[in-house]
């Protein structure tokens, strides 16, 4: 299994903040499991933003990470400041 954790906005139009994903040998990377997130439809389409953040067991990455099974993946907006 893979712990999703949505933060913010994300977790705000997708109406949840976290679930399980079940593991597979085709996720190989973050962008393989914000894929898979994808095809699920339209409000998941909010994961497609180009500045997305990402982090695997709580340390910030990129979508090129790797992931195992029982990892945990956290999905967040671009933080701005003011």
């Amino acid at each position: 299994m893979i712990q999703l954790q949505f933060f913010a906005r994300y977790r705000d139009v997708l109406g949840r903040d976290a679930e399980q994903m079940p593991w597979d040998a085709e996720l190989r990377t973050l962008e393989d499991v914000r894929a898979r997130l994808l095809a699920r439809g339209e409000a998941w389409q909010v994961l497609a933003e180009q500045r997305l953040m990402c982090a695997r067991n709580q340390e910030l990455c990129n979508l090129s990470t790797p992931v195992v099974d029982g990892d945990e993946v956290a999905f967040f907006p671009p933080v701005t400041g003011g």
